[in-house]
């Protein structure tokens, strides 16, 4: 039986670590991806603030389910040491918080420069993954606007060419929408072997709206009982990004936050075959 573990990115909802946990948990949601707390990026908390978020996950009986880093939301042309500097920071934090997982991305491209910049993209996905392997920790790629891996063929470029169990997919439905890419039709068949890590949020084809799961062009439905057929157990991350959606992060609110795990809630309740934690 499949097995959906519930996830949020908390800082959708408040700068303050407490307060996005309190949120969470209060909607039985005890697990966090954290991107950022306190107004910092999760790579730019200092160890004060790393113990500051080890004894908040504990007090509020919450676990990490991976480190929401930018890494790879950078421009191509940057020295290849300004991601592997950072990247050394992601492991740190993760080992202190204890996840295997780290989120990145592909770098973002000139437009219509793709096929001149591949290799270079998978010489530094190579690298990345290889220091993460190195530190017991596995990164998952996630598709997004303006990066490499945007379009489902080039995600599976990466993925094929790194070929690495210890560089999976982060499947963003939403992302491909406004892309005009239907996830369901266009991406899932090319991908789902590597899908190892699924962000929840939904979108419009029309005009590329976010909305909460089950309200948009997405097919959320679709991929939970893809996930079922496949077996899946892993983290079903929230990011709804119902207020603000920009390119380092989102915004929704508590209650954009609760309308959102309510929503793919909802969903989940409708499919047999499944168990969420």
């Amino acid at each position: 039986m499949a097995e959906f573990v519930l996830s949020a990115f908390g800082d959708e909802v408040d700068d303050d670590l407490d307060k996005q946990l309190s949120v969470l948990t209060s909607e039985q949601v005890h697990h966090l991806e954290l991107r950022g707390a306190w107004g910092r990026n999760v790579l730019d908390l200092d160890a004060a603030q790393l113990k500051r978020a080890k004894d908040a996950l504990r007090a509020h009986d919450c676990s990490l389910s991976a480190i929401g880093s930018p890494i790879g939301k950078t421009d191509i042309t940057q020295p290849r040491e300004l991601e592997l500097e950072r990247l050394d920071r992601a492991l740190h934090a993760a080992d202190v918080l204890g996840t295997r997982l780290i989120r990145v991305f592909s770098f973002y491209i000139p437009k219509g420069e793709a096929v001149h910049y591949r290799a270079e993209v998978m010489e530094r996905m190579a690298r990345l993954t290889e220091r993460a392997r190195a530190a017991g920790m596995r990164l998952v790629h996630e598709n997004e606007r303006g990066i490499y891996g945007d379009l489902p063929e080039r995600c599976l470029d990466i993925l094929a060419t790194v070929n690495s169990p210890d560089l999976r997919a982060t499947f963003d439905p939403a992302n491909f929408i406004v892309d005009k890419i239907r996830p369901m039709e266009q991406a899932w068949p090319q991908l789902a072997d590597y899908v190892t890590h699924v962000h929840v949020k939904d979108a419009r084809l029309s005009d590329g709206s976010i909305r909460p799961a089950g309200e948009g062009d997405g097919d959320l439905p679709g991929l939970l009982k893809a996930l079922i057929e496949r077996d899946y157990h892993g983290f079903l991350t929230l990011e709804p990004h119902l207020k603000v959606a920009g390119p380092y992060g989102g915004l929704s609110g508590e209650d954009g936050m609760r309308t959102a795990i309510h929503a793919l809630r909802k969903l989940i309740d409708a499919l047999p075959g499944v168990t969420v934690k």
